[in-house]
């Protein structure tokens, strides 16, 4: 049955354009979308979702993420390494995957950003080993049911040409570029509602060439395709900039045409002021991804000051060996947390980080059609169960972030239910993650 019907929420946080909150009323979810908002709807024909005790909210959206590195958590020689001393340990252990670990590390990263409240994730592929193809993360997405957009990464320079990758896991240009057309024509869907989009995502500055970054822009643009890489990580990154390129991070962006309202960057902790304003001008986005720049010790990124002067932000948790985590409601949290240390107590509020998490995201992502409980937007929900511990006591339902819990209790994608009563629907999940448990030992010599 296409036809829901959520009642009697405590709660609901619409993200619409006026950032209205309904208290006690009904959501009816209909073909996909958004159908009717209003106390005491109609039964009809529905499957009735009770929703008493609950904070309805737009399903949350996940900005960058590395799916495969959910088999790489807590590896001992990373954990305590900058940036490019962590991306050293880890080329090794990623060069021996191939496309069983790919897809079900992708499953296990989907689902658990699923149970956190996602609906929506974009990821970020730029390792292709022993004939892994960006077809099977995107067949794991299909399995777990979340709305997907998957990019194609790549590394083309590596250590013998002053990159930081070992050469065994770069690929001719000519090559990457075919690959992206392949994928692009494969899979991209331009449609209000896709499930599933397809952009064009070379690694970082220091993995790729100038060239590279430039022929990548163009062939997105001619595909109508977003574009999507690592930017101004932490300082290395910025050093690295200036003295291979003579400039810092914003400038070279904007000299490869890697600036616009097509373009997302992960990170950008160390934007200065000139590139916010860059940024803002251009209508460049930004995934913020607080609990990696934490765990890698890369800064604070400027949030407040990219969202005062109208940088489109969204979250992302990013790989999960560099988080060790995928749950996306708690990076919303770090994400106020952080900008509340850097800028005092009222620098961000609950809401505003909830919006970054919801519409922000889907912004981000050019999914307008996401990210807001508004009628005709997709059927994209999560209903979070208020009566437990970690709300006891709370005054403001909307404030969840402050307190409330981090499992998801029902979860809707494009009208269709996912997670029921905090378990996940789509997958046997306890097989899933036996299995990642028995690639990860092996992987590990155990």
């Amino acid at each position: 049955m296409n036809h829901v019907l959520i009642r009697n929420a405590d709660l609901i946080v619409t993200m619409d354009d006026r950032r209205s909150e309904r208290a006690g009323h009904d959501l009816r979810l209909r073909h996909g979308v958004v159908a009717e908002i209003g106390p005491d709807l109609a039964l009809e024909d529905a499957e009735i979702v009770q929703a008493e005790g609950c904070l309805v909210t737009p399903g949350l959206v996940n900005t960058h993420h590395h799916l495969s590195q959910c088999l790489t958590r807590a590896v001992p020689g990373g954990q305590d390494a900058l940036l490019f001393g962590w991306l050293r340990t880890l080329y090794p252990i990623w060069s021996t995957f191939g496309p069983e670990e790919f897809r079900v590390s992708a499953m296990i990263g989907l689902s658990e950003l699923a149970l956190s409240g996602c609906t929506m994730s974009s990821d970020h592929q730029y390792l292709f080993p022993n004939g892994a193809r960006l077809d099977d993360t995107i067949a794991a997405a299909g399995e777990v049911g979340l709305r997907f957009h998957a990019t194609r990464g790549a590394m083309s320079i590596g250590e013998s040409k002053g990159g930081l990758p070992p050469d065994s896991l770069t690929e001719a240009e000519d090559a990457i570029l075919e690959d992206c057309i392949r994928v692009i024509d494969a899979f991209h869907d331009d449609r209000d509602g896709a499930m599933v989009r397809v952009g064009v995502a070379p690694c970082s500055p220091f993995t790729v060439s100038q060239d590279l970054m430039r022929d990548a822009a163009l062939l997105a643009r001619d595909k109508g395709v977003r574009l999507h890489t690592h930017l101004a990580e932490n300082a290395e990154d910025i050093a690295y900039s200036q003295e291979m390129f003579g400039c810092r991070p914003g400038q070279y962006a904007e000299d490869l045409g890697w600036t616009g309202d097509d373009v997302w960057h992960a990170h950008c902790v160390k934007l200065d002021g000139a590139e916010i304003d860059l940024f803002a001008r251009t209508g460049t986005g930004v995934a913020h991804c607080p609990c990696s720049n934490c765990r890698l010790g890369s800064g604070i990124a400027p949030v407040r000051a990219m969202r005062d002067a109208g940088v489109r932000v969204g979250l992302g948790v990013d790989g999960s060996a560099s988080n060790d985590s995928g749950n996306l409601i708690a990076e919303a949290r770090q994400a106020m947390l952080l900008q509340r240390v850097a800028n005092g107590a009222n620098a961000m509020s609950a809401r505003e980080a909830l919006e970054i998490a919801t519409r922000g995201g889907a912004d981000v992502l050019g999914r307008p059609d996401c990210g807001r409980l508004m009628v005709g937007k997709r059927a994209d929900v999560a209903i979070w169960d208020m009566r437990g511990i970690e709300a006891a006591g709370l005054w403001d339902k909307a404030a969840i972030l402050l307190a409330g819990p981090t499992r998801v209790r029902d979860l809707f994608v494009e009208g269709r239910q996912i997670v029921r009563d905090g378990h996940l629907k789509t997958l046997d999940l306890p097989r899933v993650i036996e299995t990642q448990n028995r690639i990860a030992r092996r992987l590990a010599g155990g």
